[in-house]
């Protein structure tokens, strides 16, 4: 699939990937539990769900191949990928935006296409920097892209009338900012040079540290038995796998596993940041924006507000921008894959 398929389809496959994780994530934290009496929280689903995305991303790692392409090292006459200190660096980052996204779908209040412009709203701002940092030069479409996205960014919070979010929501775009910044920076200095096994390995090295990473750091909260959140996901790690609720967690860890494939593929193309982060993430508000109106059409949830709608609108514009701009140039002698 790497290299033979244009990015275009690839962006649209993650698109298509995100909409069921997003409505399902929404239905099971908004729909009360038959058992508890009321909606599950965040926490009590993000552990079952990156438990299971663990299994079938290893899965996928070894039936797929990918493995071979990582470093390694032979234990008992099997070789065991590895990853190298940026990717394990990677790993960390990786390891925040995987609890964090499931998680900023789950905040009571806050509406799923804002909050995903808060926190995509950062990304945009530390992709050129990153560029900028390794020496990549930045084309007119990208930063085009960018202020378009920041456009819609500006406007949402302007006619939300301010951020004003839980601490909750607060420390999850800050830890996915962070995350990321983490993840472009390593993604940039050893995997964007347009050859596949570069991709293959940098996915493999990456989720083999961020995926046990991140559920230990869960399970280390549910084990100190502080406050509300430690008895959430107590429920989460232990009584769930019993509950009817762990088949739509499943489809939420397969939809993760299947995101996540695509993800890495997009961000690792040898295009700059600015070009590859703003098609990631203006893919991903658009898928969104498009499931909280399915929400609001067939559950009865909160629709996107009009000032949403208008954001989902520019973010149309960019990823348009970012499809046909490259194009042209290419086909007058400009070269928009060179890394530099």
């Amino acid at each position: 699939m790497i290299g033979r398929v244009p990015l275009e389809a690839i962006v649209l496959l993650y698109f298509l990937s995100y909409l069921p994780n997003i409505i399902v994530t929404r239905l099971v934290t908004s729909i009360p539990h038959a058992g508890l009496g009321r909606a599950l929280t965040g926490l009590e689903t993000l552990p079952a769900s990156l438990i299971l995305n663990l299994v079938l991303t290893y899965g996928f790692i070894f039936l797929s191949g990918w493995h071979r392409d990582a470093h390694g090292v032979q234990i008992a006459g099997k070789r065991i990928p590895v990853p190298t200190k940026y990717t394990f660096l990677s790993g960390i980052g990786t390891a925040l935006v995987l609890f964090t996204v499931p998680l900023s779908f789950t905040f009571q209040g806050v509406s799923i296409p804002f909050i995903q412009l808060l926190m995509r709203g950062d990304i945009l701002i530390i992709a050129p920097l990153v560029d900028l940092i390794f020496g990549r030069r930045v084309r007119w479409w990208s930063w085009t892209a960018l202020v378009l996205v920041a456009i819609a960014l500006a406007f949402v919070v302007q006619q939300r009338g301010g951020f004003d979010l839980p601490p909750l929501a607060i420390a999850t775009v800050v830890l996915y900012t962070v995350g990321y910044f983490l993840r472009l920076a390593v993604m940039t200095r050893v995997a964007k040079n347009n050859d596949p096994a570069a991709v293959r390995r940098y996915f493999v090295e990456e989720k083999m540290i961020a995926l046990p990473l991140s559920i230990a750091a869960l399970a280390a909260l549910s084990a100190s038995g502080l406050g509300s959140q430690a008895g959430e996901l107590g429920w989460g790690f232990i009584a769930v796998w019993t509950d009817p609720v762990i088949w739509p967690l499943a489809g939420i860890a397969t939809s993760l596993t299947i995101i996540s494939i695509f993800a890495a593929i997009i961000l690792l193309d040898a295009r700059e940041n600015s070009y590859c982060v703003p098609l990631e993430r203006a893919s991903s508000l658009l898928a969104g924006i498009v499931a909280s109106f399915l929400l609001a059409w067939f559950w009865g949830l909160r629709a996107p507000t009009g000032a949403e709608t208008i954001g989902a609108t520019i973010l149309i514009g960019a990823i348009v921008l970012l499809s046909v701009a490259p194009r042209l140039a290419q086909r007058r002698g400009q070269s928009p894959r060179a890394p530099t």
